[in-house]
C-alpha cells in the first residue's frame, strides 16, 4: 500500500446512515433530478467557460458550485478567517467525508483539485474533473509520488490554486478523521507558497447538537467504502434539513524548516484537532478526542 493509497475504517453499513428526519420520496427524487441537472449543465458548459477570463471563470465556478449544495436540498454556511491570504498559488486542504466536499470547496475556493487517476475514466464526472484542470495522480505506485508532488509544485508556483483531501479516503466524520499525508505539503513546500486549511462538517437541523461532528447529518452525506454513488446521491436528497458547515481558516507558510510531516501536522491540527490514540469501545469502533476550538465568525450563504 502506498503512501497515496491510506485507508479509513469507515463503512456504509456502519457510517452512512441518516437518523433524523427525512423527505417523502416524491419531493427527494425533485431534487435528485434538480441536483443532477445542474450537475449535466456543468458538464455542458465546461468548454465555453474555458474560453472566459480567470476572474469571469472563477466567479461562475463559485457559483455553480454554490448552487450544487442546494439543488440536492443541502444549505450552505460558511465561516471565513479574517485573514484571507492570497488569492492564488496556495495549497487548499480540507477533511474529506462525501463527494458534496468537491462543490463546497469549489464554492470558496475554486482551484485546481488533485484526484486520483481512476476518477477520470468516471462518466461525465470524469470529464467534467478533467476540463476544470484536476491534476490527476497514480496513488497506486509509490514510485509515481514524486513525479506527483512535482506536478502540484509546479501548479502552485504559476500562481495556481490546488485543493486536495489530504487524509487520502474519506471518513465518515463522526471520528476524529485521519492522518495528513505528508507529501503533498512537500509540494508547498518547495513552491515556498501557504498552506489555507478548510474544515467541513454537516449538521442535521433536527438534532442540535454541542459537537456538530458527532451529528446524524455526517452519516447523511459520508460516502466511504465501497458505497454506490447512486446510493449516496439517495440518502442525501431524502435527508430533511442537512447543512453543510465550511470553515476557511487561515493560512499556514509553508516553512521548509519544519518540513512537510510538522507542515502536515499543524494544518491537521487546524482542521480536525490535534491527532490521538484511538481507543476501542464496546461496539468496536474507534474513538479520537479532537479539539474544535477558535471558530471564525459566520456569514451565511443560502
Amino acid at each position: 500500500m502506498s503512501g497515496w493509497l491510506p485507508a479509513a475504517p469507515c463503512t456504509p453499513d456502519g457510517c452512512a446512515r441518516h437518523t433524523g428526519a427525512v423527505r417523502a420520496p416524491l419531493p427527494a427524487a425533485l431534487l435528485l433530478l434538480s441536483g443532477c441537472a445542474l450537475v449535466l449543465l456543468g458538464v455542458a458548459c465546461v468548454p465555453l467557460v474555458r474560453l472566459l477570463g480567470a476572474g469571469p471563470r472563477r466567479r461562475l465556478t463559485r457559483r455553480w458550485a454554490r448552487a450544487v449544495p442546494r439543488a440536492f436540498g443541502v444549505r450552505v454556511l460558511v465561516r471565513h478567517a479574517t485573514d484571507r491570504g492570497p488569492n492564488g498559488g496556495e495549497l487548499v486542504v480540507a477533511n474529506h467525508i462525501s463527494w458534496l466536499d468537491i462543490p463546497l470547496v469549489a464554492s470558496v475556493l475554486p482551484g485546481r483539485m488533485v484526484a486520483k487517476r481512476e476518477i477520470r475514466c468516471w462518466p461525465l464526472l470524469g470529464s467534467l474533473a478533467a476540463l476544470g484542470g484536476t491534476l490527476f495522480i497514480d496513488r497506486d505506485r509509490l514510485r509515481a509520488l514524486p513525479a506527483a508532488v512535482r506536478t502540484i509544485a509546479t501548479a502552485l508556483r504559476s500562481g495556481s490554486r490546488v485543493v486536495v483531501f489530504p487524509e487520502g479516503s474519506t471518513w465518515c466524520g463522526r471520528g476524529g478523521g485521519g492522518a495528513f499525508r505528508p507529501a503533498v505539503f512537500q509540494a508547498a513546500i518547495d513552491a515556498r507558497g501557504t498552506v489555507r486549511p478548510v474544515r467541513i462538517s454537516y449538521r442535521a437541523s433536527a438534532h442540535r447538537t454541542a459537537d456538530h461532528w458527532s451529528g446524524p447529518g455526517a452519516g447523511a452525506v459520508a460516502f466511504v467504502g465501497a458505497d454506490p454513488l447512486a446510493a449516496s446521491l439517495w440518502r442525501v436528497v431524502r435527508a430533511a434539513g442537512l447543512t453543510a458547515h465550511i470553515d476557511v481558516l487561515a493560512p499556514i507558510p509553508a516553512d521548509s524548516e519544519d518540513g512537510r510531516r510538522a507542515l502536515a501536522r499543524r494544518a491537521r491540527t487546524a482542521v480536525l484537532g490535534p491527532e490521538e490514540p484511538r481507543r476501542t469501545g464496546r461496539s468496536g469502533q474507534t474513538a479520537v478526542a479532537s479539539d474544535r476550538a477558535n471558530r471564525p465568525a459566520e456569514s451565511v450563504h443560502h
